[in-house]
């Protein structure tokens, strides 16, 4: 790619100029003196790097830098700082999302180190997330059809993996997670139950309680869908996720046994997501759950089959969500 690009701002001239002569020859630099006109300059281009100093009169650094956030968040924010106060330092992670502050006075060879590394951590999240558009491009065909054969099985869950991944990235999204693990969550989602497709038609169709050797093996299906996608070595990740989607958050669940930390955080989302669906989704053998009836089950859950935080980050998105997945799900 071209040089990358960086916006620096500085209220005094001189060290404008210092940060300009040490970043020019490897970087495309764009100065200013003026947080305010900075905003400006921010709204109409755009750049991998944007490096601040802390106390400048008509803004400090802080409030410029979370203001930088919200117009481009992906740019990458470092502060140049004289004071190592913890509490100017924690406001500047929590609510302008520094990747790094500099502490005065540096040399020119620390701010360039730091700088690159600034830009090498922009440079990987970027192709991450490239990676991962390109692989839903790339298997979006195959997608399709393995989801239309799995809810072809089932009359009575038409639909439902394409649902499962509605409230999943939903949730990724309201937890802040990258947009490459969204984007994992998402395929991972679609994709979840493709080992439904090893089970036999007439478990899935039948309408008495099912024998213990018959639900052993339902729950045989995570082990189908990891056969199925294990030599597609794009979907690494996403087959992590689908592995441990039926464990539980206190390790009772299944295959693995495995708890908390432990299970991965889209396979603790997709969780909620699927049972939820499994709940509310008719079925010809048992009463109909409502959205509430369901989301109470999974509540009552929370801390044993769940993790807390998942659920209530669902409970906080489900109203809107039971409004828009209709339109929505003409677009998945």
């Amino acid at each position: 790619m071209d040089k990358y690009k960086i916006l620096i701002v500085d209220d005094e001239p001189d060290n404008l100029a210092l940060l300009y002569r040490t970043l020019r020859g490897k970087y495309d630099i764009v100065k200013s003196t003026s947080p305010l006109a900075a905003l400006d300059i921010l709204k109409g281009e755009d750049f991998n790097c944007i490096l601040s100093d802390h106390k400048m009169p008509e803004m400090d650094g802080v409030e410029f830098l979370k203001r930088c956030y919200e117009i481009s968040p992906n740019c990458m924010r470092l502060l140049v700082t004289a004071y190592s106060d913890a509490g100017i330092l924690i406001d500047a992670i929590n609510y302008a999302k520094i990747y790094r502050y500099i502490k005065k006075p540096y040399s020119p060879d620390e701010l360039l180190l730091i700088v690159e590394n600034a830009l090498e951590y922009w440079q990987l999240k970027n192709d991450n997330s490239r990676l991962v558009n390109d692989l839903k491009e790339l298997l979006a065909g195959t997608i399709t059809a393995i989801v239309e054969a799995l809810d072809s099985k089932d009359a009575y869950t038409l639909g439902r993996s394409r649902r499962v991944t509605f409230y999943s990235v939903k949730m990724a999204k309201a937890l802040h997670l990258s947009e490459a693990t969204t984007g994992k969550i998402e395929l991972a989602g679609l994709l979840h139950d493709i080992g439904m497709i090893g089970v036999s038609d007439d478990i899935l169709a039948k309408v008495e309680q099912l024998t213990p050797d018959e639900y052993t093996e339902i729950k045989k299906h995570v082990h189908h869908s990891v056969k199925i996608l294990d030599d597609i070595k794009q979907l690494k990740d996403v087959v992590e996720i689908i592995r441990y989607h039926h464990e539980f958050y206190d390790g009772n669940g299944y295959p693995y046994g495995k708890k908390g930390d432990e299970i991965p955080i889209g396979s603790r989302i997709i969780a909620v997501a699927d049972a939820f669906d499994s709940m509310v989704t008719p079925k010809i053998y048992r009463k109909q759950v409502t959205p509430l009836e369901a989301l109470n089950v999974i509540k009552q859950h929370s801390g044993t089959q769940f993790d807390p935080i998942v659920v209530d980050i669902f409970e906080q998105i489900l109203p809107e969500s039971l409004n828009e997945i209709k339109k929505e799900m003409t677009t998945i």
